[in-house]
């Protein structure tokens, strides 16, 4: 009996240690669920993201399928576990009777103005499916230049890291090498080494100012940037920069371009347009355009006399946008300008990266070859300096 007794107990205790461990997996996956849930309301979504969403959804609704079931399958198959929570949120709100709309404009980092307010225009209009194409092409193309200007932006930003790290290798490693092994001639040294050995001495002995300092320049610099002054400063620097300044405008000309476009092309009222293009453009010039035409649209005017008294708008889009407005085609003016700053993108971005690559080659060539000269000036000139002649 008492090892019945005891079989029993080793068994009750087994149970209890197994429903002990069940226990703590379902409260880690509720917490688990819990943080995700609270990271995907202010979870944004990458914009190579949203326009594959928007695409898949247009070609779903295309297809024939309800919306809730159109995002119930999206649900399914995204693996992002956030993006994952936020359509089912949104897909939930839609079947307790709310609209696309209002459902997706609870999270407004997930979806972007323009989605939202191409969405409106689609309910309104009937045709969903086919706005949804409309803005999946725009942020495809959007995501396309994105793409080739950070892609042509890598090589010099990882030649340039290169250089500043193997610089201060040099200077904080190898050259008190040599300063010391100098430092037995007895001789004043060439001008070029004494500055480096200096240099050098001070970087080993200052390196927390030197990092103090660059970290108090950048935290200076975003609040700067981050008031309304400092921003309007920095996009009128940006677009008049040596190199990539005409780069910056020409893309701030596509997107404003093309955004009106799809827009307008989609049945949105013209002063809910310009409140949009004037959200994505992220230039404050873009900005203050947006607001006097419309300004001087309520007012009865053109969008064409606007951009002909703004400098910031080249003298050819004026044109076109004329044209545009004297045949009743201006979302189609648009779209074609669009295009045209967009091959000038690219041929800009392709010749950068031809005009930097070597530039980039002999700037670190300059940089780590004067270095090494430097300190190898005193060697070429042992006998001088060991014989104490200079």
């Amino acid at each position: 009996m008492a090892i019945i007794s005891s079989a029993s107990g080793s068994a009750g205790s087994l149970q209890d240690a197994q429903k002990g461990r069940t226990n703590v997996k379902t409260a880690q996956a509720l917490a688990k669920m819990k943080a995700l849930e609270k990271k995907a309301k202010r979870y944004k979504l990458p914009m190579g993201e949203l326009a594959i969403f928007t695409q898949q959804l247009a070609s779903l609704l295309t297809a024939g399928l309800p919306l809730v079931q159109c995002l119930e399958a999206l649900q399914d198959q995204t693996e992002d576990q956030c993006f994952r929570i936020v359509i089912r949120d949104v897909r939930t709100d839609i079947s307790s009777g709310n609209s696309f709309s209002s459902a997706v404009r609870k999270f407004p980092n997930s979806f972007n103005t323009l989605f939202v307010s191409m969405v409106e225009a689609g309910e309104a209009s009937g045709g969903l499916a086919e706005i949804l194409m409309k803005v999946a092409g725009y942020f495809e193309s959007t995501v396309k230049l994105t793409k080739k200007v950070k892609s042509a932006m890598t090589y010099p930003i990882a030649v340039i890291g290169l250089a500043i790290a193997l610089v201060n290798v040099l200077l904080i490693f190898v050259i008190p090498v040599f300063a010391a092994m100098f430092a037995d001639f007895g001789a004043k040294l060439p001008a070029p080494t004494q500055f480096l050995i200096d240099l050098s001495n001070f970087m080993k002995k200052w390196w927390w100012l030197i990092g103090a300092s660059a970290y108090g320049a950048f935290w200076v610099g975003s609040k700067f940037i981050a008031t309304p002054n400092g921003r309007r400063q920095k996009d009128k620097f940006l677009v008049k920069a040596p190199i990539f300044g005409n780069l910056v405008h020409k893309i701030a000309l596509s997107r404003f371009c093309r955004t009106y476009a799809t827009l307008i092309r989609s049945g949105v009222p013209i002063l809910r347009t310009l409140e949009i293009v004037s959200a994505a453009s992220n230039k404050v010039q873009i900005e203050d355009a947006c607001q006097e035409i419309a300004k001087h649209v309520s007012q009865g005017g053109q969008v064409s006399e606007v951009l002909a008294a703004n400098p910031f708008f080249p003298p050819m889009m004026k044109h076109m946008v004329k044209a545009g407005e004297a045949t009743g085609n201006v979302d189609g003016m648009m779209t074609k300008i669009a295009d045209f700053y967009d091959v000038e993108c690219e041929a800009t971005v392709s010749a950068l990266t031809s005009l930097i690559e070597p530039l980039l080659i002999v700037f670190l060539g300059v940089v780590v070859g004067g270095i090494v000269m430097a300190m190898f000036l005193p060697i070429f000139q042992l006998g001088a300096v060991a014989g104490g002649l200079q």
